[in-house]
């Protein structure tokens, strides 16, 4: 299906203010720039829209493998949360790629009846990203709708944006991360079968099934909750390759503190709040069953304050 078929089945009822992107994670950055979008749509009495895309341009144009933060649909459910009207998804092919930046703003205003463009103040679209705040602020003035530029939003003095969240991550620093994100991060896979020696150390964990392309938190132990079942569990996951019994596959663990029952086939949300430790090796089982409780107590203190 071409984006003119796509475009064609979405048909707002008014004109409407839009922004672009991938908006991956939607984090703080980009929470600044949609809720001022809201704010104007509501002012002016325009549909709020997003357009964005699947699979990220990167992957398309570059083969460029960029471990994602949240999925299409938790992207989805995440803009639609926080108000937005409109939730665009275009398929990015090599011939959407190659689309200049007139016939891309052309398509909107034809289909989205685009009264108004929002962007960031480094944002391109169209063929070699000639459409840059210029061109397309020339292009507004010809074929009829404004452009508005806003700032970057930064947080202690960085700019917020998903490469600087998949590089706090990368090192397990889960609190900057929520601190960008503007929510603690997450990760939601269903659980699998693994080799039970969690079990057999008196600690079973759920062995979770996650997508190859999601970003993860650096190898170590972490604090987190996770929900299942419409319940929330304190709980510590270990990501890593488990290096005292482990075959060098990388795992993602969780062991939920007070849980009873069968977790096998179940879905599980795990929201990391705080790294207890490194992932290390240990000489021997009891060793890493002594290491164990030690992560639980910690867990459980830090987490009493986030489950009351």
């Amino acid at each position: 299906m071409g984006i003119e078929q796509e475009l064609a089945k979405l048909v707002p009822q008014r004109e409407t203010l839009l922004t672009i992107g991938v908006f991956d994670g939607v984090h703080a950055g980009h929470r600044y720039l949609l809720e001022r979008l809201i704010q104007r749509g509501k002012e002016e009495n325009l549909v709020s829209g997003v357009v964005t895309f699947n699979p990220h341009p990167q992957w398309v144009l570059h083969h460029d493998h960029l471990p994602w933060l949240s999925t299409l649909e938790e992207r989805a459910n995440g803009l639609r949360e926080l108000g937005i009207d409109l939730v665009a998804v275009i398929s990015f092919t090599l011939e959407v790629a190659q689309l200049s930046a007139r016939e891309f703003v052309v398509l909107l205003k034809r289909y989205l009846k685009m009264r108004g463009l929002m962007i960031s103040r480094d944002f391109a679209l169209g063929r070699g990203r000639e459409g840059n705040s210029t061109l397309l602020s020339a292009l507004g003035q010809e074929i009829g709708f404004t452009v508005e530029t806003i700032p970057p939003f930064t947080i202690d003095g960085e700019i917020v944006s998903s490469t600087l969240i998949r590089q706090a991550l990368a090192q397990g620093d889960v609190a900057k991360v929520t601190k960008l994100m503007g929510h603690p991060f997450n990760l939601v896979g269903e659980v699998i079968p693994g080799e039970r020696r969690g079990q057999n150390l008196g600690f079973p964990t759920a062995n979770l099934d996650i997508e190859p392309q999601q970003a993860l938190p650096g190898n170590g132990v972490y604090a987190t909750i996770a929900q299942v079942d419409g319940k929330q569990f304190a709980s510590a996951t270990n990501i890593g390759t488990r290096p005292t019994f482990g075959d060098g596959r990388k795992t993602v663990e969780v062991h939920l503190l007070d849980y009873e029952g069968d977790l096998y086939g179940k879905q599980i949300k795990t929201e990391f709040v705080w790294k207890l430790r490194n992932e290390q090796y240990f000489a021997c089982s009891e060793e890493l069953k002594s290491q164990v409780k030690k992560d639980i107590r910690k867990a459980k203190t830090i987490l009493s304050k986030e489950l009351k």
